[in-house]
């Protein structure tokens, strides 16, 4: 149990027993003793992940590890080419992704927050001395340690408070909720507090911060058991992202056909042409004709350059280079409401009368007392919710008036009074009352009935999700006499301020550009439900199918599987608690859908590594920028619309890489297969195959580049094995039709069937065919624009040109004769064009009819 759990109910007394200390503090020699004990207060240290350590986890994906161990065969079989073009390969792209996530971790440690470097604690010499206040660092505070805290200071560790005077602390950093909470000493907890531990008023913790007031506090926790430092504990093995299961999936698809091919190979020529292990490097080149060997420095060009343009123009840090792709499978993004859906202030929404009607009266009177308390009461930051007071009603009512006195806010009496003298009051001071509800009109005079009346007007008030305020006023003979709580009482209702959070200016453009892209927003709040559903309802988010937000005493109802598909129907969560707001992205996932989560405060940590893909602003807490995949300088939804489209863009060049590059692959090893069973000879010279490899795989380099299509960006990019197995069976079959009509054409060219006898011939007007027909799948397979290029060609368009140019002469070449080919007839040419011509056709048809299915 966590020390702070335990403590939570104790009384002062009972802490300063448990933690054996006491009002006065420690003394230097039982300090130095605990901290020898206890260890130093500091957080678990976070070390930046090493160049040559990180180069070494981008050598662990699938893909990586398929083309290293066809570079072993390869080396083997004594192909020394195709293994060092192997390695090079693989060196490439392992270097391109360091260097981009080193440059990521290097940015983040820039925004890494300042701690708190020194503490105000009680000291004593000896036992029986005073105790003396001193400022010392930190890490020697010790449990038992008595702190002071004030205006702006940081709370060093877990602490019970002692000693409060209108103490409030912001507890952003562990909860995501940046209003100030207010604090107390109290012994026992009312029954209107909360009974979360964050909730507890006489507890604070590291990581928080004094927003206003002072107090005494014990600490009961430091170090490593702090509620702070448990967040930075090493998370456990994070479940695969969508990138890791697509990857995974295809490589599985590509291993089983790599490992399927050789033997296949080798007994057909075996059966056959009786040729043995002499046709081995023949059946190692095939497998790596099947092979994207350009994958790797494709996936991490593509991802490298989304991440770098995201950095540049809009300030989004990718940490994890694969989770760019994630953000482009997205198709569910959760969030939290303050500070996303809403601004982290209040603005005014109606002032209400006894009868429930508009009541300007009750907005004059709490103006007055906002403009009064603030002025008087020298707070170090004027409430949220006098601003907001102030912003409706100007300032010009309070200043006809003359402040007299003030009595702050108070945790305990939960009331603000300022007491003030009208113009031409003399004689008279007012006292005017502004706080909770139910706080005010216990003290005003009312009758039982009336007063019941008015808390069921604020409860269905509230029940739609506003936070009320009552205003009430006294009239008190003028008096140099301090004025203090008692004199609260006797008070005249005069109405209610409703407020509602300030919708974010850019959220419900963004919600609907989310929708657009086919992202469903999920909002997962602490948030009491009438709140979370006004604001949702303010910007067109719905609740479930029923039209409700779903809480987290159903969500606690509910199986797994229940689960999964209830979240899938609902919209908005409320009373979460960091547990829920996990098991609830946990279970989107577990239903098929690629879910993100924003999230900026400890409570959020959970549910940040349950996602795909974890997103934090830049402004939040430490542990959970080092958390995020993604962290983005605003949190902002126009900032994730953003991202997701740089994602989307890199992973549609993905995929049409692919596709393209498994589709011709596939059909050329069929061809290949075909050939050794129908010739009297290798079809293609192992050297031959690996120069079309190459001059094929540096070609497609050009869709790292690519624009695509905009029907690509509307839509999450989702690299789903079994859609790419069906795709490149179908189109690999098609490219393998036209290598075999080649076939005929050489058979035709070369005067009759016999004469493809002539070996190079026939491997020269295979080779310019495949690299002609890889062409022409470039064009028409790729996903990019066409319409925007215009007559200037793009990236693809002048790589296809390029392509075809070496294919038609390269035989012509005097690199020719050095792989083994020559010169072709002309007749070939134009029954080349016709075959290519028919081709193309059918691989647009093909295109077509596959762009018309679901």
């Amino acid at each position: 149990m966590a020390p702070e759990a335990a403590t939570g109910g104790l009384t002062s007394l009972e802490v300063l027993r448990q933690v054996d200390s006491g009002p006065r503090g420690l003394t230097d020699t039982e300090a130095e003793r605990r901290v020898a004990e206890a260890g130093e207060n500091t957080l678990p240290d976070r070390r930046a992940v090493s160049w040559p350590r990180l180069f070494g986890r981008s050598l662990r994906d699938p893909f990586t590890a398929v083309l290293l161990c066809l570079g072993l065969v390869s080396a083997t079989v004594a192909s020394w080419g195709t293994a060092c073009v192997i390695l090079c390969l693989v060196v490439v792209s392992g270097v391109l992704r360091t260097s981009g996530e080193y440059r990521a971790d290097r940015s983040m440690a820039a925004l890494r927050a300042l701690v708190a470097t020194t503490a105000t604690v009680l000291r004593r010499a000896e036992r029986h001395a005073d105790p003396r206040v001193r400022e010392i660092p930190v890490e020697e505070l010790v449990p038992g340690d008595v702190v002071r805290l004030g205006p702006g200071d940081l709370v060093p560790a877990d602490v019970r408070l002692l000693r409060a005077s209108g103490l409030s602390v912001r507890q952003a950093a562990l909860t995501g909720e940046s209003a100030p909470v207010p604090k107390a000493a109290a012994d026992v907890p009312g029954p209107r507090r909360g009974t979360g531990v964050f909730e507890q008023p006489q507890l604070c913790f590291q990581g928080s911060s004094v927003a206003s007031g002072s107090g005494t506090a014990v600490v009961v926790a430091t170090g490593a058991r702090t509620r702070f430092a448990a967040a930075h504990a090493p998370p456990g093995r994070r479940a695969p992202s969508a990138f890791d299961r697509s990857v995974h999936g295809i490589s599985w698809v590509l291993i089983r056909f790599m490992l399927l091919t050789p033997p296949l190979v080798l007994i057909a020529d075996a059966a056959l042409r009786g040729r043995g292990l002499e046709t081995l490097p023949f059946a190692v080149a095939v497998a790596v004709g099947l092979t994207p060997e350009m994958l790797p420095v494709i996936v991490t060009t593509c991802l490298a350059r989304g991440a770098s343009l995201l950095a540049r123009t809009h300030g989004v840090i990718v940490k994890r280079l694969p989770a760019l792709h994630d953000l482009g499978a997205v198709d569910v993004l959760c969030l939290d409401k303050t500070g996303t859906l809403t601004e982290d202030r209040p603005v005014l929404d109606r002032a209400l009368g006894a009868d429930g009607r508009a009541a300007p009266e009750a907005l004059h009177w709490a103006a007055v007392n906002s403009w009064w308390t603030l002025q008087l009461a020298e707070l170090p930051a004027p409430d949220p919710l006098d601003d907001a007071v102030l912003d409706a009603a100007g300032e010009d009512e309070a200043l006809r008036y003359e402040g007299v006195a003030a009595l702050p806010f108070d945790p305990v009496r939960r009331l603000a009074t300022a007491v003030v003298r009208a113009p031409g009051g003399l004689g008279v001071h007012t006292l005017v009352v502004k706080g909770a509800v139910e706080d005010v009109l216990e003290r005003c005079v009312l009758e039982d009935a009336e007063r019941a009346r008015l808390l069921a007007l604020a409860a269905g008030e509230a029940d739609g999700g506003l936070r009320l305020l009552a205003v009430a006023t006294a009239e008190r003979p003028a008096r140099t006499r301090p004025y203090t709580p008692a004199d609260e009482r006797g008070l005249t209702f005069r109405g209610f301020l409703t407020l509602r959070d300030a919708l974010a200016p850019t959220a419900a453009t963004a919600l609907r550009d989310l929708a657009d892209s086919g992202i469903t927003v999920k909002v997962l709040t602490g948030d009491h439900p009438g709140t979370a559903a006004r604001a949702c309802r303010e910007l067109g988010i719905g609740g479930t199918a029923g039209g409700g937000v779903l809480t987290a005493e159903h969500v606690d109802a509910l199986t797994d599987a229940e689960l999964a598909d209830t979240a899938r129907r609902t919209t908005v969560f409320a009373r979460c608690t960091p547990e829920h707001k996990a098991r609830i992205t946990e279970a989107l996932r577990a239903g098929g859908h690629t879910t993100g989560f924003l999230g900026d405060g400890v409570n959020d940590l959970p549910a940040l590594r349950a996602a795909d893909v974890g997103i934090a602003p830049r402004a939040a807490v430490d542990v959970v920028r080092e958390s995020a995949d993604v962290v983005l300088a605003d949190k902002d939804l126009t900032a994730i619309g953003h991202a997701v489209l740089a994602g989307r863009h890199s992973s549609g060049n993905i995929a049409t890489y692919l596709r393209v590059t498994l589709s011709s692959n596939l059909g050329n090893v069929i061809a290949m297969l075909c050939a050794g069973l129908l010739l009297p000879f290798l079809p293609m010279l192992p050297a031959q195959v690996l120069a079309q490899n190459l001059c094929f795989d540096a070609a497609q380099l050009a869709f790292a580049h690519d624009r695509p299509h905009p029907a690509v960006l509307r839509r999450p990019t989702v690299l789903r094995p079994r859609a790419f197995l069906r795709f490149i069976t179908g189109f690999g079959a098609l490219n393998a039709l036209a290598d075999l009509a080649t076939f005929l054409v050489l058979a035709l060219a070369l005067d009759g069937p016999g004469a493809v006898d002539d070996q190079a011939v026939f491997r020269s007007g295979w080779f310019t065919e495949n690299l002609l027909t890889q062409a022409l799948v470039m064009l028409l397979l790729r996903s990019g624009r066409r319409r925007a290029e215009g007559r200037t060609p793009g990236p693809v368009g002048w790589a296809v040109a390029a392509l075809a140019a070496v294919g038609l002469l390269l035989p012509l070449s005097p690199l020719g004769p050095l792989l083994g080919m020559t010169a072709l007839p002309g007749l070939y040419y134009p029954l080349l064009a016709g075959v290519l011509g028919l081709y193309a056709a059918a691989l647009a048809a093909a295109r077509r009819r596959w762009a018309a299915q679901p």
